[in-house]
């Protein structure tokens, strides 16, 4: 069942590799006023898994700009706490026989596929039908399916698209336990939204795919179904989301330039917009 809508606890799990920017500000108002208007709990959990990238200053910062924005919230466990979780989340995936590993490179996936997901090219199944031998250090993806005939049909409801259908396969065989960090972004999130009784998940509706591959986890791993709410994005004059690769303006040199972060915080709930920024209301959603 999913969870009720009144007492509803959200969370802003923003990863330190880089500044908040308005796209950050924005999400982390509908996490907030979604749980605050339910009676809730709105919750900050730093995603700093992210290897030498995660930086402990910027997480103050963020925290610096949540209050700024007059956010109150309860900060969890960092990511970088729970990598035991992770583990034996990914062990209980590999005695089911749901996970393989793979030695192929993001160049060699882009090279062998034939179909292009929402998140890129499709991974073709290479080391499912040949096992890397001697590979000492490979990424582990999900048989998905054989997951999905594990778990059998299932569904998962958005706030703003209602009844969805699972649909994981339109991802592929994800990873799940990467290289270069200790899990991949859709096991590590599925892990921590069920430990931090998470009952709806808001985020952008670039991740709106994802979460047909987290509802499956959830099945898997015997953990509770939330909500969604995959709310639009913000993008700027080029028409493209805002992104901290494109140096989009940080929040923190806005606050410590002397703006009012509440206001800005207000205009974003009444006008979804702010100087040179739009919202992104139609985006294709992997259906």
């Amino acid at each position: 069942m999913s969870a009720p809508l009144d007492h509803a606890v959200t969370r802003f799990a923003p990863s330190p590799n880089g500044p908040l920017h308005l796209g950050h500000a924005y999400a982390a108002v509908v996490a907030h006023d979604r749980a605050i208007d339910a009676g809730g709990r709105f919750l900050l959990r730093i995603e700093d898994i992210d290897g030498a990238r995660s930086r402990a200053d910027l997480a103050e910062d963020f925290r610096a700009d949540l209050t700024w924005l007059g956010l109150a919230f309860e900060e969890v466990p960092a990511q970088s706490t729970r990598i035991t979780a992770y583990r034996e989340a990914a062990d209980s995936l590999r005695a089911m026989g749901l996970l393989y590993p793979c030695r192929c490179t993001r160049a060699d996936v882009a090279a062998a596929a034939t179909l292009q997901g929402p998140d890129g090219p499709i991974y073709p199944g290479t080391c499912l039908r040949n096992p890397p031998l001697g590979c000492a250090d490979p990424v582990w993806r999900l048989d998905v399916e054989q997951a999905s005939d594990l778990a059998g049909p299932l569904t998962w409801h958005d706030e703003r698209r209602g009844r969805q259908r699972a649909r994981p396969e339109q991802l592929g065989d994800v990873v799940l336990w990467r290289r270069d960090a200790p899990a991949s972004y859709h096991l590590a999130a599925t892990v921590d939204d069920a430990a931090d009784g998470v009952s709806v998940v808001t985020r952008g509706a670039d991740l709106f795919a994802a979460t047909h591959i987290h509802r499956l986890l959830q099945v898997l791993l015997g953990l509770p179904e939330p909500r969604w709410h995959h709310h639009a994005l913000l993008a700027g004059p080029d028409g493209r989301k805002l992104a901290k690769r494109r140096d989009a303006p940080a929040l923190s040199d806005r606050r410590r330039a002397g703006e009012d972060g509440c206001a800005l915080a207000d205009r974003l709930r009444r006008a979804f917009f702010d100087t040179g920024v739009s919202l992104i209301e139609d985006l294709d959603m992997g259906l």
